[in-house]
């Protein structure tokens, strides 16, 4: 019974997510933007698809990754033994990363690079800086000085690497921090806080996908100065036709057993990983490892159906629309049309459900999960009109991502430092598969319409979903502090509003 009722309020929270891209779709599809009625139909399956997955993903997720996360972290950090946490959070890092889907895309994307050497690199950048991440947490080691000297030395090592791979590059960094990773670390995190008594340890247990970020991006730059690509980057057609109902739906049956192979490789090397850290050191009972492998269960089918429908229904849907929109006799209409769709979609990412959830609850619910929604909306609305200017005009990425971090480096200096990790976590969490599988074939398509560059100015997307909530996100924290500034001088001992909260009988002793 209580499944049914977790299960229910799971697929509210998915048709309140998924509900607004649908509608702004149609709304296009019959106005100004026509796609073929198989693209529609194969959109609409992939919707209801996306529904189910992220109504079991999210369920899945609150049952087994955040609790595997939080025991492994707290054990770990219990054993105060130095070289063991490094160990072990290495092989996590490496291992997650591994797991996770959207990198098999990134990879195959990048042909002059064998796609194993790709992964393991990126794995390696990933499992480094989880180390490192874990260690600041433990030393207690401020953020932003951290965040500042990595960013410094990406920016440096821009300079130096193919155009080509640039965007790429930085696309990397947004695409390894997905529905598989984000739950797992966040909620490791967690696990090494709970065992800090200090009063800082909530604020330090995030921050750990913000430099588990830059690990990709790192890796990505250093591996094409290796390879040096010259131009050699491909894009396969990404729009599905079908010619009949049969067909529509052989598009999905062949699909759905190539990604429930893909997530059962993804989800073992997690789940063995666990059971060997249960046998040794865990020893969890059973009433506690049978909700975990049922959550587990849950969390694979979720991630199947929703990769099934974001892959074969949203994919093709949302290159087509990008073609059909550039290709108006005004094309800038793409602009403010990507800053709705960007709005609303990130609330379908399936992370950001988990960054948000997660956050209400570190902080007793200073920071709402609807605010916090609220900054991210924002930020990716922005991002996508900046995004959509650069297909159309052909603008290095690097005009935008060298302020863009400026800002949001320069102003975690004077913001609480609870709201700079936060933000840069949110970074991260916030370009996963959606933006894969919608936005990026969008720009793709948009890019092909106009006769651009796909490797220069299609890839960025997720670069630059990921870098606008950096600075939404910590404004709110400004202000927050600001406000908080005010209330405190409101009601000092001696103000007008102090003496007001006093009773009409109080003694004030002078």
């Amino acid at each position: 019974m209580e499944i049914k009722k977790k299960l229910a309020e799971k697929w509210q929270e998915a048709t309140k997510a998924v509900l607004p891209i649908i509608c702004i779709v149609l709304a296009l599809c019959f106005s100004i933007a026509p796609i073929s009625p198989s693209i529609l139909l194969c959109f609409l399956m992939g919707a209801v698809l996306i529904l189910v997955g992220m109504m079991f993903f999210t369920l899945g997720a609150e049952m087994s990754m955040t609790p595997m996360g939080g025991r492994v972290g707290s054990c770990m950090t219990k054993s105060r033994n130095v070289w063991m946490i490094i160990l072990i959070s290495f092989l996590l890092g490496f291992i997650v990363t591994i797991s996770e889907p959207d990198l098999q895309v990134l990879a195959g994307q990048v042909p002059a690079v064998p796609n194993m050497v790709l992964i393991l690199s990126v794995a390696v950048g990933v499992g480094a800086f989880l180390v490192l991440a874990l260690l600041r947490m433990l030393m207690t080691i401020p953020l932003p000085p951290l965040l500042l000297g990595f960013y410094l030395a990406v920016f440096v090592l821009a300079f130096f690497i193919p155009g080509d791979f640039l965007s790429i590059a930085f696309d990397s960094g947004g695409v390894t921090t997905g529905p598989m990773t984000v739950p797992f670390i966040m909620a490791l995190g967690v696990g090494v806080s709970a065992i800090r008594s200090d009063r800082h340890a909530a604020d330090d247990s995030f921050g750990l996908v913000a430099l588990c970020s830059v690990g990709p991006i790192l890796a990505v730059m250093i591996l094409s100065m290796i390879y040096r690509p010259d131009g050699n980057i491909q894009i396969e057609s990404l729009v599905l036709e079908a010619e009949d109902s049969r067909k529509l739906m052989q598009l999905f049956t062949s699909g759905i057993p190539t990604y429930m192979k893909e997530i059962c490789l993804s989800l073992l090397p997690i789940f063995l990983f666990f059971m060997i850290f249960q046998v040794l050191m865990l020893k969890l009972s059973k009433r506690s490892m049978t909700k975990i492998l049922i959550g587990l269960a849950y969390t694979y089918v979720g991630l199947v159906l929703f990769l099934t429908g974001a892959n074969i229904g949203f994919m093709p849907a949302g290159n087509y629309l990008g073609q059909v929109l550039a290709g108006q006799s005004h094309p800038g209409i793409i602009i403010p049309i990507a800053m709705v769709i960007g709005y609303f979609i990130v609330k379908a990412e399936p992370a950001v459900y988990v960054l948000n959830k997660q956050v209400e609850e570190i902080t007793d619910g200073a920071i709402s999960a609807k605010a916090m929604g609220m900054g991210l909306s924002i930020g990716v609305s922005i991002s996508l009109g900046l995004a959509m200017i650069r297909v159309l005009t052909g603008i290095s990425i690097l005009w935008f991502t060298l302020p863009g971090y400026a800002v949001a480096l320069g102003i975690s200096f004077f913001v609480p430092k609870l709201y700079t990790a936060i933000a840069f976590d949110s970074g991260g969490v916030a370009s996963g598969p959606m933006t894969a599988a919608f936005l990026l074939p969008l720009a793709q398509g948009a890019c092909t319409a106009v006769g651009g560059n796909i490797a220069t100015d299609a890839f960025g997307v997720v670069a630059m979903v990921a870098m606008t909530p950096l600075i939404t996100i910590q404004v709110m924290g400004m202000a927050s502090k600001i406000a908080g500034n005010r209330r405190k001088a409101s009601f000092a001992p001696g103000s007008a509003a102090a003496y007001a909260l006093l009773e009409e009988d109080a003694i004030i002793e002078l």
